[in-house]
């Protein structure tokens, strides 16, 4: 299957700068597109060019997140967590999931169907990484950076299995998750079912099979992460609603 072409709104394609990454987090210069940047090169990006260069970049990204999140620097909070990059994670996916209406209403409907753990690790220790907790402390701000980014370098999916795995008792909600998401990449390989689902209208036939194999692919992917986020066995429920 060909590659997209980067997507209409410009976001992506073209060149950017690490000053806007850097320095424009949150106000009103942090654009949507500024952001959306930023958390995919935290999130899914891999160097082309210069490796030096890029992980200054995400090093001096995160060295903002800790070093202005007072709170985690000196450990005053109930749950270890970066809160600040914890937010800006959020706001992200708020904004993509607000973002889809106009998307859909911009590109007159074309392509319609298709559409925390990170931060949790430093509570939860998911990192293999020896410390002694030196992010307690403001002089210890440059390991806690690293250590983000020993953990940000895992794929998303490589994120959630090491989530999963550190609770044995979640074992049959990681096979639903992962099955699903396995299911639907299957659905979405097939040239087929690719073509046809882009093709769609806005509001597809709730019969439609194709339609309706692809939302309840969905469901299942959206109702183990629910079972997993909110389960009270583990902290993650706690984590979730803090």
């Amino acid at each position: 299957m060909a590659g997209k072409p980067p997507g209409r709104e410009g976001t992506f394609g073209t060149l950017t700068f690490s000053h806007d990454l850097i320095h424009q987090i949150g106000g009103e210069d942090d654009t949507n597109r500024n952001t959306t940047r930023r958390i995919l090169l935290l999130l899914e990006s891999f160097p082309v060019g210069r490796p030096d260069a890029y992980e200054r970049v995400l090093k001096s990204i995160l060295q903002r997140y800790i070093n202005e999140d007072d709170g985690f620097r000196r450990g005053s909070g109930r749950y270890h967590v970066p809160r600040f990059l914890q937010d800006d994670f959020a706001r992200y996916w708020r904004t993509m999931a607000v973002d889809f209406a106009y998307k859909r209403r911009s590109r007159f409907g074309h392509g319609a169907a298709m559409r925390n753990f990170s931060c949790f690790s430093c509570e939860l220790k998911l990192n293999d990484r020896p410390r002694l907790f030196p992010c307690l402390s403001p002089v210890g701000s440059p390991e806690c950076v690293a250590c983000l980014r020993d953990f940000l370098r895992l794929t998303p999916l490589e994120i959630l299995a090491t989530t999963l795995l550190a609770f044995p008792h979640l074992d049959p909600t990681a096979l639903v998750l992962f099955n699903a998401y396995d299911r639907f990449l299957g659905l979405l390989a097939d040239q087929t079912s690719h073509d046809y689902l882009e093709s769609l209208p806005p509001d597809p036939e709730p019969h439609d099979a194709t339609w309706a194999e692809a939302r309840c692919i969905t469901h299942e992917f959206r109702d183990a992460l629910l079972e997993m986020f909110f389960d009270e066995r583990s902290r993650l429920h706690d984590l979730t609603k803090m």
